[in-house]
């Protein structure tokens, strides 16, 4: 059975300034803030955490179901992720609003501005999650950063039917309260956040950690460049270091990438350490690529820095059942 990925579909617009935002900002003037960056490229992208997650699911071989809501303007789009193994039936089709787009600029120094327009997304919370269940039966449910109403509707449904469900808030942890929050981490049977939501998701929930760790299965941290943590209920933590001698070009959808590394290895057998491991070396190539789906996976050197980061025997126990494209 798929895993079905429900989470934002959008067009990204990603831009890079020769210099240091905070070379611009002045602290105590933050509240009247008004400045402009002159940018030296422009790249426009297919993006979105939804389809950034399905795309690597497909690039490791597994046919994700990809549920969200889009504008009339998705069909190429959807020839795109069709084209590289996504299933699209999960896929609304808004009549009245376009795509959702990002917008997104980053300096140097690899920090970020970046405004999101939802537009169509906005109707994701139309998208009747149990009747796609019962056509297709999926194994699991990743719930990442939507329409926040359609986000709970989706949780709600997972744990309604009994299906097991990633939490994925991620962006949306900055506007949610913690009643929200609190709806869409419980009972999760994995809980994807960096360093900074996991902080975030303890504040704004008022669990601790050793609350939230009892209240879903495994808890994912991720690090950036310092790794990985990975806390299974009831197991000592899992720390998994970041594959090394990365040439960062561009940060947008690392993320989304190591969810599908993580989720693709789950899906095959392989246990956590191996997951996380996989999901990392997925990471090490999108973040030296610019554009989130525009890296090309090939087993060979996949394998070799793989193996590298993690040695051989752990590459042999990932080729043997993970199906990266020669």
């Amino acid at each position: 059975m798929p895993i079905a990925v429900t989470g934002s579909i959008a067009t990204d617009h990603l831009m890079k300034f020769e210099g240091r935002f905070a070379d611009s900002l002045v602290v105590e003037q933050l509240d009247k803030i008004s400045v402009s960056f002159l940018v030296d490229d422009l790249q426009v992208r297919r993006g979105g955490c939804g389809a950034n997650i399905s795309f690597g699911l497909a690039a490791l071989g597994l046919r994700p179901v990809l549920v969200g809501a889009v504008g009339r303007d998705f069909d190429e789009y959807r020839g795109w992720l069709e084209d590289h193994g996504v299933d699209c039936g999960g896929v609304l089709v808004s009549t009245t609003q376009h795509t959702a787009r990002f917008v997104c600029t980053t300096d140097e120094t690899h920090a970020q501005f970046a405004t999101f327009y939802a537009g169509a997304m906005s109707e994701a919370r139309d998208i009747d999650l149990a009747a796609l269940h019962a056509e297709r039966g999926f194994d699991l449910v990743l719930v990442g950063p939507d329409d926040p109403d359609g986000m709970l509707r989706h949780t709600q449904t997972c744990r309604d039917l009994g299906i097991p469900f990633a939490a994925d808030p991620s962006q949306q942890l900055a506007f949610a309260d913690g009643e929200t929050i609190r709806g869409l981490v419980d009972g999760a049977t994995y809980l994807f956040t960096n360093e900074y939501e996991a902080a975030l998701t303890e504040r704004r929930t008022g669990w601790s950690a050793d609350e939230i760790a009892a209240r879903v299965g495994t808890r994912v941290i991720t690090r950036g460049a310092d790794g990985v943590t990975v806390q299974a209920a009831g197991q000592a933590p899992v720390e998994v270091a970041a594959v090394p001698d990365v040439l960062a070009v561009d940060p947008t959808g690392v993320g989304d990438s190591f969810r599908a590394g993580f989720l693709a290895a789950i899906e095959v057998g392989l246990g956590l350490e191996r997951a996380a491991q996989v999901g990392c070396a997925l990471a090490a190539g999108v973040v030296e690529t610019t554009g989130t789906q525009e890296y090309e996976l090939r087993r060979g050197p996949f394998g070799k820095r793989f193996a590298g980061a993690y040695g051989s025997d752990a590459w042999d126990e990932v080729a043997g059942v993970l199906s990266v494209p020669e």
